[in-house]
């Protein structure tokens, strides 16, 4: 039965990738991990992450971690939810490295779109406390859905009006003027 995922599970996680990875490579947080490590939730129910480049080593430490904390692992990069958007990478901020695994939370521009396309409540929760502590600023979700809307016709089941919308209302309940 897998458990919550608290901040010190998270961290030793993070650790043991770091032990794993024969090589260099980065592991990116692309959900509640980076609350967790920010401070707006004590738990998850999941750590979603992406490796780029992948490091050698890693893939054969998920089951064995997934056992060993009950913890749920995810392969989820924001790519396969939403268009990538340009300049991620750049915006992904550093957390530590353990080894040769650099550790970094997925870009918050990218995230807060994601989970503003999902909708859900607590996804909404999770921009609103991006936006309080600075981590995204509306002219940044502006720029990058309008980057990415083109490239929405390959994600068949978003319909880009509604995703602009459901920009456009978050961002007008949070304080700014559409």
């Amino acid at each position: 039965m897998r458990t919550v995922v608290t901040k010190t599970k998270l961290r030793h996680l993070l650790r043991e990738f770091g032990r794993a990875a024969s090589g260099a490579g980065t592991l990116y947080l692309t959900g509640g991990g980076s609350a967790l490590l920010h401070g707006w939730r004590d738990t998850t129910v999941d750590v979603d992450l992406k490796f780029d480049p992948e490091p050698p080593g890693v893939f054969e430490m998920i089951p064995k971690l997934k056992e060993e904390l009950g913890v749920n692992i995810e392969l989820a990069s924001l790519d396969h939810f939403i268009p990538e958007v340009p300049g991620w990478r750049d915006r992904s901020p550093w957390i530590e490295r353990f080894g040769h695994l650099t550790c970094r939370h997925y870009d918050f521009v990218a995230q807060a779109l994601a989970k503003i396309e999902r909708g859900h409540g607590r996804d909404l929760d999770d921009v609103e406390a991006m936006m309080e502590r600075g981590l995204v600023q509306p002219v940044q979700l502006r720029e990058a859905f309008s980057q990415i809307k083109e490239l929405l016709i390959r994600y068949p089941a978003i319909d880009p009006i509604v995703f602009e919308q459901k920009v456009d209302r978050f961002l007008s309940q949070n304080g700014e003027a559409t």
